[in-house]
């Protein structure tokens, strides 16, 4: 089984340096987590960059505009428009009211008070906060989303259960005496594996025969032998 460091090199020959969102910060990217509802990070990112330029990325100018205008934007991130358009007041409510509008200020708070505050958010649990502090500079080991979850177990880390939750915990882990201290290299990690799962290691139809990892991947092998089995 390849290390940790040697799968994330792979990926980085592959795939190159990753972009981070557009996104800066923890108000920025809370309402990045909610600009969009099933689309590609290219609708999310025009969704978000319309918000910046019509309405301005900051609590007060959000829960200043007009419904209109904030439906308009919201229509462009996918189904239940209304619900998305509440849930940005919401944010900017709870930034306004809970934090005098400057959301940064969580960032000199410890670890598990700052998850915390993130948590308050809509649609930001566990992994949700520790990617959005981790995006901030702020780390306490690797945050997972679904892609990269799916690309970790299939490698070997962990095992895959019923409960998303129990995956999570048995790959995390699993992965803890591996995992780089610097806060940089946990970023690049987080980011090159969601492209990876994204693009690759899909959750249906995985291309593994174009997958850069894939000569010590167990998912792949089991794949592979399954497909020989069928072909003879």
């Amino acid at each position: 089984m390849q290390t940790f460091i040697e799968v994330i090199a792979g990926l980085r020959r592959h795939y190159g340096k990753p972009k981070p969102p557009r996104a800066k910060g923890p108000f920025e990217l809370v309402l990045w987590e909610n600009a969009c509802y099933l689309l590609p990070d290219e609708r999310r990112l025009e969704v978000f960059e319309a918000l910046r330029a019509q309405v301005g990325l900051n609590a007060a100018a959000i829960r200043a505009a007009s419904g209109n205008l904030l439906l308009a934007l919201a229509k462009r991130g996918g189904m239940r428009p209304e619900t998305r358009v509440f849930r940005w007041r919401q944010i900017a409510g709870i930034v306004l009211d809970q934090y005098g509008g400057d959301l940064d200020s969580i960032l000199k708070k410890p670890y598990t008070e700052a998850k915390k505050a993130l948590k308050q958010f809509p649609n930001i649990g566990d992994p949700g906060a520790e990617k959005i502090l981790l995006l901030c500079g702020v780390s306490s080991g690797l945050p997972l989303e679904s892609n990269g979850l799916r690309v970790l177990s299939r490698l070997g880390w962990g095992r895959t259960q019923r409960n998303y939750g129990a995956t999570y915990r048995s790959v995390q882990e699993a992965l803890k005496p591996e995992l780089p201290s610097s806060t940089g290299q946990l970023q690049e990690a987080h980011l090159l594996l969601r492209i990876h799962g994204k693009t690759i290691c899909k959750d249906k139809g995985p291309l593994c025969h174009q997958c850069p990892i894939s000569t010590e991947c167990r998912y792949a092998q089991t794949t592979a032998a399954s497909f020989l089995r069928e072909t003879v």
